[in-house]
């Protein structure tokens, strides 16, 4: 499969994650469009290990070779740290919550005064 796909399908997602960003107001959809951003990103990671690794393994012939994986240990630390991420984000919305009974982040501007 072309790597074109790949990068639109990434771009595709990656732009659906910044539209919601921007646009909602509960905080646990804006944490779920950070993780979309997140996994465009990975997608295109492993797209161009995958595309890197091809063109080595014709380049090195019958020997064959330990190219294109550097992207997908990319992939793996990011989802790690993602996962650390989900964890404190979700905790922080959970207390939030627990204090202003309420996700809604306009509500959170209000507490700066």
């Amino acid at each position: 499969m072309p790597i074109n796909y790949y990068i639109f399908l990434a771009v595709i997602l990656f732009c659906i994650g910044v539209v919601g960003v921007l646009t909602r107001r509960n905080a646990i959809i804006i944490f779920m469009c950070i993780e979309l951003m997140l996994n465009a990103v990975n997608l295109l990671l492993v797209a161009f290990s995958k595309a890197h690794h091809a063109v080595a393994a014709i380049n090195a012939g019958p020997a064959g070779t330990t190219a294109g994986t550097d992207g997908q240990m990319f992939v793996f630390f990011i989802m790690v740290v993602a996962a650390a991420e989900v964890s404190v984000g979700l905790a922080i919305i959970v207390m939030m919550y627990r204090n202003t009974h309420s996700v809604d982040v306009n509500f959170l501007n209000r507490l700066k005064h």
